[in-house]
């Protein structure tokens, strides 16, 4: 009986909770009259909203854009955390606390006090309307080099002797070694830089203004505030689903080792 009331009591929280989410996918194929129902049925669903955001934007290209600049800059944070992040646990080196240090000072300096500086060095280089703009800034990242270093820390050390006595090198013990049993802790970095890049808006708004660059976040911000949704709430509202689905597709899929990463880095500091 308490398991059945605690499953019951979760149940209605997990609906309050994916009842917004629900509203909007439902008022996306509602009409423009219907859509301010609280109710998620409608005898008139249809695509028209869908079909006015493809007619609009090229929401289409700025998929792919986002798609080429998640997975660019989630590749780079995997390679180059995992390898400082192994460093950083396993190599003895002067200085090797204060880098450390310094890293985790990082963590806590907003983004926005660099945005300016940044921007400069976008100037400079000559990569403001390119890929260069929105992939080069996100490609280390310090939060993904403390989970990599905490999990590393967390493999037994007899391993990474007994692959030295065999004559591997240290990228060679990370990338035979160490990769195959990082599998939680690649895909938790992984998912965490993903949705950082899909979502991020605001530095490409900044560096990007040709609309063939634009990523998805950016061109449907554009859409629903500048004025090319004309006011339509479905349509607006189709563009946000779009921009949401492989985000949750994503973290779908490999939400058990996200949550198995999550549960085990940061034992040991």
């Amino acid at each position: 009986m308490k398991k059945a009331i605690i499953y019951i009591l979760l149940i209605i929280g997990g609906l309050m909770f994916a009842y917004p989410f629900l509203w909007m996918i439902s008022a996306t194929f509602k009409p423009e009259v219907e859509i301010g129902s609280i109710g998620l049925w409608s005898s008139n669903f249809g695509l028209h909203n869908y079909m006015a955001v493809f007619q609009k934007i090229p929401i289409g290209r700025a998929f792919l854009n986002s798609i080429f600049v998640s997975a660019c800059v989630t590749l780079s944070v995997i390679l180059f955390g995992s390898i400082v992040g192994y460093a950083l646990s396993r190599l003895n080196f002067f200085g090797r606390d204060f880098l450390m240090g310094v890293i985790l000072f990082t963590m806590v300096i907003p983004f926005q006090i660099t945005l300016i500086p940044m921007y400069i060095l976008m100037v400079k280089f000559g990569w403001v309307d390119s890929y260069m703009a929105l992939i080069v800034p996100g490609m280390i990242s310090s939060f993904g080099i403390l989970l990599f270093r905490q999990f590393f820390m967390d493999i037994p050390q007899d391993l990474i002797d007994a692959a030295k006595i065999d004559g591997c090198n240290d990228l060679q013990i990370l990338f035979r070694l160490i990769y195959p049993l990082s599998k939680p802790v690649i895909i938790t970095v992984g998912i965490i830089t993903f949705m950082s890049s899909w979502n991020d808006v605001l530095w490409p708004l900044i560096v990007i203004r040709l609309q063939k660059l634009m990523t998805l976040p950016q061109l449907v911000t554009i859409f629903a505030v500048g004025g090319q949704a004309e006011g339509q709430l479905g349509a607006q509202l189709a563009a946000a689903t779009l921009l949401a689905v492989p985000i949750i597709l994503v973290y779908a899929f490999f939400q058990r080792y996200f949550i198995e990463s999550m549960a085990t880095t940061g034992l040991k500091s």
